[in-house]
């Protein structure tokens, strides 16, 4: 194999191993090291016992996508061996443990093997011990293999175990273990070897899920009410986390109240309670419980209650595969509740705009009165992102929208809780104490007018439920705006996506620009749409939408309520629950384009214009 740059290291182990601490010390070693990393944790859906993987993809740092192809396996898992060594690419490298015999079916990848097992039985004495420290021990020989860094190895050991020296000498002493052997009997480095870079200040390792906690934490959100689902879980934790050192008063108490509910439907009505009490509150979920909770977000939308809901997608329908990735939740999400109801959407494409999102969707929620879901998913969610640094502006003053003092109540003549006096569909709102006599005390789920009294007059319920569709409209004009990428010459092709997607869909970009074939595109990043969103169509004869989604979910969504036309719209669908790679991206749309007269035909005029 020639030496390369941009590789992929897979690890096969048991879940409950201890297999995760290792195979992220491996990423986060190269990370510190100054190379770009894309690692993948492809785990199962019990506590321990079945097949987990976690792949590490070693790249320029510019590329975040999973890539196809594994050069390196590292293979621990007895059950899976037969599958994990045919997924080597030709001319790769297997390193398994050799302390029993594996039989060898292919001549054409290179074995190295390892007694593992034989030497931590040697020299850790507790089984748990001996189990943990085999994960280790791999990758102190991936440390001579690769050509890594050994004094960043021991670093990011120190960091991990800081305090804990015992746990700082046993780790360091089982990466020599793995060092030595290697030295001794392999030839090192691997043609297959990193490129050392130098550490980039610029960059952070996290997962999506911490960072929209922090941005909660930063946003002011007060409340969190949430029950356990994967793979939303560790968001609340992650804020209950930071909110501990990050969200105290001057005596050390907490400012924040962090509510594990017996169920979704109770996470949510306390998320409504605190939302109409003037809180800044927010819950995540996942699919199924965006089902329990519609009812509830319905309420929220028709009573103009601002909350935040955090939807991690994974797989679906029904329990699904709950540690797969998916985008399979949007119309749920967009229409969420029964009766006439559109909510906002926010589309984050990685860490950074989970932070970023998470703090304007407190904003929106408040300005606009309604809930704001922010539509992650367990790719962005769970697995650790390189991205750009989360960057706070002091100077940011939460927008509370709009909401009427004791004073200006005091020179109001009349106060209508849901009285449109400006146009933009939003009323006013009062929060409960501001005033002994005057404001809305109550607010109703029911038909009401614009004084919030009860009403089953149809006509005065057709005039509240226009104004809502007032609001919509003056929301399309707010959220975040797309990310629009020209190719840097004409093109009649385009390309929609949106989420997690973007990775791999920016790197097909550039290898399909290598074949010729030039593409704008357009990262969606909020439902409603805004005008950018049927002007990008307006340009472009034909538009690839690419989701991860059976039912091309968001092309359904383009149609209906941006007026696209179907015929213009190619689905470009993904739904096996694993994160895109470019090269699949690629292949899909060069298919069509070669198939497709009609879209040969808009390739052609692109061409004459370059």
């Amino acid at each position: 194999m020639k030496r390369s740059f941009d590789f992929v290291v897979k690890f096969a182990n048991v879940n409950g191993s201890g297999s995760a601490s290792a195979n992220l010390l491996f990423a986060k070693s190269l990370f510190r090291m100054g190379l770009g990393v894309v690692p993948k944790n492809i785990f199962p859906s019990n506590i321990q016992g079945l097949p987990t993987w976690y792949e590490v993809r070693v790249t320029q740092t510019e590329r975040m996508a999973r890539r196809d192809g594994v050069d390196i396996m590292v293979a621990m898992n007895a059950q899976t061996y037969s599958q994990d060594v045919a997924e080597i690419s030709p001319g790769g490298f297997l390193i398994y443990d050799s302390s029993l015999p594996r039989p060898f079916s292919r001549q054409d990848i290179i074995i190295l093997g390892i007694p593992i097992a034989r030497m931590c039985a040697e020299v850790f004495e507790s089984p748990r011990e001996r189990q943990l420290f085999k994960n280790v021990v791999y990758v102190g020989a991936l440390t001579v293999l690769l050509d890594m860094d050994f004094d960043v190895v021991k670093k990011v050991v120190r960091d991990r175990f800081k305090g804990k020296d015992h746990l700082i000498k046993r780790n360091i002493e089982a990466l020599k273990m793995g060092r030595t052997y290697a030295q001794k009997h392999f030839d090192c480095p691997l043609p297959i070897r990193v490129k050392h870079g130098r550490a980039d200040k610029e960059r952070i390792m996290i997962t999506g899920n911490e960072a929209a906690a922090i941005g909660c934490v930063y946003a002011g959100a007060t409340v969190a009410a949430w029950y356990p689902i994967t793979p939303s879980t560790s968001l609340a934790e992650a804020f209950d986390k930071y909110a501990k050192s990050l969200r105290l008063d001057k005596d050390g108490k907490r400012q924040v109240a962090v509510v594990q509910a017996e169920d979704e439907l109770a996470a949510i009505g306390i998320v409504i309670g605190a939302g109409w009490n003037g809180a800044r509150a927010f819950t995540s979920t996942s699919g199924p419980g965006i089902s329990l909770m519609a009812e509830f977000i319905g309420l929220a939308y028709f009573a103009e209650v601002p909350l935040v809901l955090f939807d991690v997608q994974r797989g679906g329908p029904s329990t699904g595969m709950p540690t797969r990735t998916q985008q399979s939740d949007i119309t749920a999400c967009a229409y969420a509740s029964h009766g006439d109801t559109k909510q906002v959407l926010l589309l984050p494409s990685d860490p950074k705009e989970c932070f970023d999102l998470s703090v304007e969707a407190f904003d929106l929620a408040e300005r606009l009165q309604t809930p704001v879901i922010v539509m992650s998913d367990l790719d962005i969610g769970m697995n650790e992102w390189v991205t750009k640094p989360l960057e706070w502006n002091d100077a940011h003053a939460h927008d509370r929208g709009k909401v009427m003092t004791a004073e200006m109540l005091d020179k109001a003549k009349q106060f209508g809780r849901y009285w449109d006096v400006d146009g933009d569909g939003i009323p006013y709102r009062t929060l409960p104490g501001t005033h002994p006599t005057k404001g809305a005390f109550f607010t109703r789920g029911s038909s009401h007018d614009a004084f919030a009294t009860y009403t089953e007059d149809g006509g005065i319920n057709a005039e509240n439920l226009d104004r809502l569709t007032r609001k919509f409209a003056t929301a399309a004009q707010i959220v975040p705006k797309p990310v629009i990428r020209k190719s840097g010459r004409t093109s009649k092709l385009g390309i929609i996506n949106f989420g997690s997607t973007e990775p791999a869909v920016r790197e097909a970009v550039e290898l399909l620009a290598r074949e010729g074939y030039k593409l704008n595109t357009m990262r969606l990043r909020a439902f409603p749409f805004g005008k950018q969103v049927k002007r990008f169509a307006e340009q472009h004869e034909r538009i690839f939408v690419i989701e991860q989604n059976r039912d091309a979910q968001m092309r359904s969504l383009l149609m209906t309520e941006a007026g696209i036309a179907g015929e213009k719209l190619i689905p470009v669908l993904n739904y096996d629950g694993m994160p895109l790679t470019a090269e699949w991206v690629r292949r899909e749309i060069e298919t069509v384009i070669e198939a497709d007269k009609s879209v040969a035909g808009a390739m052609q005029l692109s061409m004459r214009a370059m």
